[in-house]
This record gives structure tokens, sequence and C-alpha cells, in this order.
């Protein structure tokens, strides 16, 4: 069983789908992990962004391995460094490359094939997995998705205004929403779940149901 989740940049896509997959004892695939993974390995060896054709080198030479909650480039755990605004702001070449972009999509193809998975990102359940028994379509509002993207740069050291945040989230969506590859949108079959106000371990009870109800053998 496929279950997709798309959403949002900072609508918790990542660690709801993992603690769902613990739930169900399925495997977790963080999608945008990889995207991320690259974006670092590209900031390690100081290519040159506008050329598309370094940044797909990058994608065919490393190695990305997701170990769990680990994310491992070329057997190195990157996990933490990949979530920094540096990686943050460099990522969306990496996602718009026509050649990443299809290097990344026949990997979490392979990842989950013949699996029970829980997949997150944009392209989940529009383009990835079109057939998933599941898809569900998480956000959250901009203000509420700033707070917790705040929370998580403060935790890593970094101390951004709350305004500047929040402007980079609504930028973000916009560039998301618009992107000629893999553009944030909503399958039609997808449910959608606002997290405003729940809490984690509520968003996550939601999901189980909409995944028992599904599979009813779970």
């Amino acid at each position: 069983m496929i279950i997709t989740i798309d959403g949002p940049a900072g609508a918790g896509k990542s660690t709801v789908a993992k603690l769902l997959a613990e739930r169900l004892g399925f495997c977790f695939l963080d999608t945008g992990a990889m995207y991320r993974a690259v974006a670092l390995a590209g900031l390690q060896r100081g290519i040159d962004w506008a050329v598309p054709e370094q940044i797909a080198t990058v994608a065919e030479t490393v190695d990305i391995r997701l170990d769990k909650d680990r994310v491992l480039l070329d057997g190195q755990d990157v996990s933490d460094s990949i979530r920094s605004s540096q990686v943050t702001a460099v990522t969306r070449h990496v996602a718009d490359n026509p050649r990443v972009r299809q290097l990344m999509v026949d990997l979490q193809r392979r990842l989950a094939f013949g699996k029970n998975v829980v997949t997150e990102g944009r392209d989940q359940g529009t383009l990835v997995f079109p057939n998933a028994e599941l898809k569900v379509f998480l956000t959250a509002s901009p203000e509420e998705r700033a707070r917790r993207r705040l929370r998580d740069l403060s935790a890593q050291g970094e101390s951004p205004t709350f305004a500047d945040v929040l402007q980079a989230i609504v930028q973000r969506d916009q560039q998301d929403a618009q992107r000629p590859l893999g553009a944030m949108r909503r399958a039609p079959d997808a449910v959608e779940l606002c997290t405003d106000g729940l809490t984690i371990d509520q968003v996550v009870d939601r999901l189980e149901l909409l995944a028992r109800q599904r599979l009813p053998k779970l």
C-alpha cells in the first residue's frame, strides 16, 4: 500500500508521515530530503547554480540513502545539515532541474516497489504515485507554518525574524505552485487536512484512521 502526503512547506509532512509509518509498520520515504541532499552536495562542491548541467552531474554522482530517520549522503549522516537555510535557499534549483527530477522520481519508485510506504513531498500523489491507495494533502496557514519554521531554525542556532520567515513561506508557496516540474497541487482524489490547532498526535490519529479505512486488514 502506498500512502502519499503532499502539501506546502512547513505543514508538518515529514513529521507526521514518519510517525504514521511507525504506527502502521510501513517504510517512510522522505522525498524532500533527497532533493536537499543533492543541494547540500552542490554547495559542498561549489557548483554554479545557473548551470543546469552541473546540478544534474551532482545528482548523477552522489549516493543518497534513507536509513529510517537518517539521511546519508555518500555515507555521511546529513540529516541535520540538509535543513539549514543555506540548503533551503538553493534546493529550488535542484527541484526544478528536469534531469534531477527524473532521477529522483525513478529512485523514489524503486525504493517503494513492493513495499508498504508512507511517502511525503510535493508531487507524490499527482506525479510519482498517481495510483496510491491513499492520498493526503496536508496544509496549514502561512502564519502557523512560519512559527514552526522559526522554532526549527532557532533550534539550529539561527535567529531570523518572524516577518522574514513568514515572507519566505509565502514566497515559497508561490514558487512551488508555479514550478514547471512537480508543482504543488492537490490531487483530485486527495483528502485535504488542515493542521492548524491540531497536535501532531491528533493529525497522525486522523491519518491512521483514513489508512485503516482504506485497508481494513491493517
